[in-house]
């Protein structure tokens, strides 16, 4: 028998602003709900303990001396949790108000379910492809190193990676949790075990997964929506990325697929090398075309009540001095979504912040979702501490 229907487990590592915004979300989601919060800190440098202890009284915080790497700082957390349910969540992330509580309902449900992903949007509102995948099999790996998936991307048999041809906005079994956001049944982690510490950063998620339907489990991929700030927290392009993603990968062939081990290494170290020169050659290009693309007219629309508008607008000023011009939507007279139907309005923001508590985080990731244009930027202001945060921040 277990003293909480959940336990929150977050590892911070010198993220205390997007900690905060997270675990704001995070109380937000939870209430009513049995719940107990962990965050493990890895040695952050930034004075994230000493800042957020007295804001969240109600929290364990549990400081580690070195930065002990994901898998560790999470079982830290795990071994003590005595939640039915176990999240995992990344410090960069914000969940909507009524996900969570879904999430459990989904699972009492669904005794078969070991765990379940969500739909994540980035600071764009984009999706992010992560949010779904299917194991890297030595097949699968060959398609996605070697091209084939972005060259047939609706294909079954070429693009299973990232399963781009599954509706992202229906409920599907998938194979791959993401350890941004995985929601996992206790009784599942004690079967299939915690999270290898062979795996410093990037692949414990997909160790996990397959371990979770080795014993007996399956794993959705459920539509509510989470954002992601940092989409997978590790640009694409850098090279401490490439090597870290795919020396994970490594593991995991090892570990799972010994006979194929001596091809598999080959092709990786292979598809590892070429991606380093795209990523030196397309890197210093893709940089440049930036620097010539940079936004020369942004334009900014807060979504506040009338009576915070002024301190949200001397925010963002602060943070964005290129701002050409603040426009204010009144959450007094217009609802959220109401913006949506006046696209060519809103054609003329390049950015939008949205002032908490005046929006509840569930309406922010619903616009983000449903908004068209998938380059604005987008900005939470908390009008508690005066912080603005936007992607990219640290």
């Amino acid at each position: 028998m277990y003293k909480y229907k959940l336990s929150v487990v977050i590892v911070n590592y010198n993220v205390k602003y997007f900690l905060e915004q997270c675990l704001r979300s995070v109380e937000a989601a939870v209430a009513g709900l049995e719940v107990e919060i962990f965050v493990v800190d890895n040695h952050s440098a930034d004075g994230s303990l000493e800042y957020l202890k007295p804001r969240f009284p109600g929290v364990t915080f549990i400081a580690n001396e070195d930065n002990v790497g994901f898998a560790r700082a999470n079982n830290q957390a795990i071994q003590q949790a005595g939640g039915e349910y176990v999240l995992l969540l990344n410090p960069d992330t914000v969940a909507g108000e009524e996900s969570i509580r879904t999430l459990c309902f989904f699972m009492d449900e669904h005794p078969e379910c070991g765990g379940t992903g969500v739909k994540m949007i980035n600071g764009n509102g984009a999706f992010l492809a992560e949010s779904k995948r299917s194991f890297p099999t030595p097949w699968v790996a060959f398609c996605k190193l070697s091209g084939l998936s972005k060259i047939f991307p609706r294909s079954q048999a070429f693009s299973r990676y990232g399963l781009p041809f599954l509706d992202a906005n229906k409920p599907h079994t998938v194979d791959v949790l993401s350890g941004a956001f995985m929601f996992l049944r206790h009784d599942a982690l004690e079967k299939a075990g915690l999270l290898d510490e062979a795996f410093f950063m990037y692949g414990e998620d997909i160790d996990l997964s397959y371990r979770i339907k080795q014993s007996g489990y399956l794993n959705y991929y459920i539509p509510e929506r989470l954002l992601h700030y940092k989409g997978e927290s590790t640009r694409h392009g850098d090279i401490k990325y490439i090597k870290a993603f795919y020396g994970a990968m490594l593991i995991f062939y090892r570990k799972y697929y010994p006979r194929s081990g001596f091809l598999m290494r080959g092709l990786i170290r292979i598809g590892i090398a070429v991606k380093i020169l795209f990523a030196r050659f397309l890197g210093s290009s893709k940089d440049k075309r930036k620097r010539k693309q940079k936004i020369k007219h942004r334009r900014l629309l807060v979504f506040c009540r009338e009576e915070h508008f002024e301190a949200a607008r001397k925010a963002c000023i602060r943070q964005i001095p290129d701002m050409e011009f603040v426009n204010l939507w009144d959450m007094e007279e217009e609802r959220v979504m109401d913006a949506i139907n006046r696209r060519n309005q809103m054609k003329s923001f390049t950015d939008y912040a949205f002032c908490f508590p005046d929006v509840r985080f569930e309406q922010m990731l619903l616009f983000m979702d449903k908004q068209v244009n998938k380059k604005a930027v987008y900005h939470i202001y908390h009008k508690e501490n005066g912080v603005l945060v936007s992607p990219g921040d640290k």
